[in-house]
């Protein structure tokens, strides 16, 4: 697979080497991390460098499994008279690895970068052995131009539906878009993989198949609010008994193996976190269609949210909903000290449904800049009252918000 640049990702990392602090690349499987591992390997290739890769998904280096034997291994690779690169993919496949990594970032010329899949595992590891050594970088599934670039498509509204059907899983380029079953099946051993390696193997699973259903319905409320009583009551009725407790931890387990995101409301005349009743949105929408069979005419308004929410993340925002007195706002994302406000709908057909959107960002008692984001023709007004009226494919275009 020919390497692809992903400069929003390896200039970041280039960024933090040598400054004595190890790199963690965090994301869901088969998003790129090790990608994107290579394309820095490519960079930093020099003749006074040694770089060290370790792939823990490989069987050469299956022996790796103890941070004793990784403490062997970098012993026995190491040279004293170039600096050295450690590169080890899938870190979390090694028992007590923060013991030895914690050791080697101590050591002159010793550049190391790390990727893991399991968020819960890295932060207990990271925050209590590496406090203060490290810098998380997410990497995330491609985004609409990155999407383009990786399968050579013009920008146009047919490639917005295949991003919108297919995500953004990078090998899919070599597979084609145009393989449909292909396609298909490399999506769901992608999703049996994190939900085998993990999900299962690494959290208290009791309940398989309620595990898989809920991961299924979830899947099928992006953008709705859900709370785990609602989820109880829904599944009683299906004849899924279960508690609001295990509710939790199970969702939990999605959102540390980086499958989805919750997204927590926030009341925006309070100003404050809202705890309960949030949304959940995911990071590769292919995942998502293939598990509820979605096809392209269906949910859009869903899928719209998705995309609209990964970009902003991706470009560093936090996001939460927002909450009116008698209403909702999409997104409220904050990146330092500016606030943005974004509706998202899939066309504003009459003039009820431009009150709606428009309405409720014009009922926000502040000058932030408001935006609503739909599918309308590209020529179609593009202000209302001060408020921005983007098209999706433009709105995605854009890595300046």
């Amino acid at each position: 697979m020919k390497l692809i640049d992903r400069p929003i990702y390896t200039e970041r990392i280039e960024q933090w080497l040598g400054k004595g602090l190890v790199i963690v690349l965090t994301g869901q499987r088969r998003v790129g991390k090790s990608m994107c591992l290579h394309l820095i390997a490519e960079r930093i290739a020099h003749p006074s460098s040694n770089i060290i890769y370790i792939d823990k998904e490989d069987h050469e280096f299956d022996a790796i499994t103890t941070a004793t034997a990784l403490n062997s291994y970098l012993e026995e690779h190491c040279l004293a008279d170039k600096h050295n690169y450690i590169l080890i993919d899938e870190v979390q496949d090694i028992a007590e690895w923060e013991h030895s990594i914690r050791s080697w970032i101590k050591r002159e010329n010793t550049d190391i970068i790390i990727t893991g899949s399991n968020a819960k595992m890295l932060a207990s590891d990271l925050s209590t052995k590496l406090a203060a050594r490290y810098m998380e970088i997410p990497i995330h599934a491609l985004s609409y131009k990155e999407f383009l670039m990786f399968h050579h498509l013009e920008d146009s509204d047919a490639s917005m539906e295949n991003y919108l059907t297919w995500g953004g899983l990078p090998f899919l380029s070599v597979i084609g878009l145009n393989n449909k079953q292909q396609a298909i099946d490399y999506i769901r051993s992608v999703y049996d993989t994190i939900v085998l390696k993990d999900i299962i193997q690494r959290e208290p699973i009791r309940n398989i198949p309620f595990l898989l259903n809920l991961y299924k319905f979830t899947s099928d409320n992006i953008g709705k609010l859900l709370s785990p009583n609602s989820i109880m009551k829904y599944m009683r009725a299906q004849g899924e008994t279960v508690s609001a407790p295990v509710i939790m931890s199970y969702l939990s387990y999605f959102t540390n193996a980086y499958l989805t995101y919750r997204v927590y409301r926030y009341d925006i005349h309070g100003k404050a976190l809202m705890e309960n009743n949030e949304k959940y949105y995911f990071e590769d929408l292919g995942i998502r269609n293939v598990l509820v069979h979605s096809v392209p005419t269906s949910d859009i308004e869903k899928r719209m949210e998705n995309v609209v929410y990964m970009h902003l993340i991706r470009q560093g925002w936090t996001v939460r909903v927002g909450q009116l007195r008698n209403g909702e706002i999409d997104f409220v994302a904050e990146k330092k000290d500016r606030v943005l406000y974004v509706q998202v709908t899939y066309l504003l057909m009459d003039e009820s449904t431009e009150k709606r959107e428009f309405g409720n960002l014009l009922a926000i008692p502040n000058n932030y800049p408001k935006m609503v984001i739909s599918l309308n023709p590209l020529h179609t007004q593009s202000n209302y009252e001060g408020i921005t009226h983007m098209h999706l494919r433009e709105f995605l275009n854009n890595d300046d918000l």
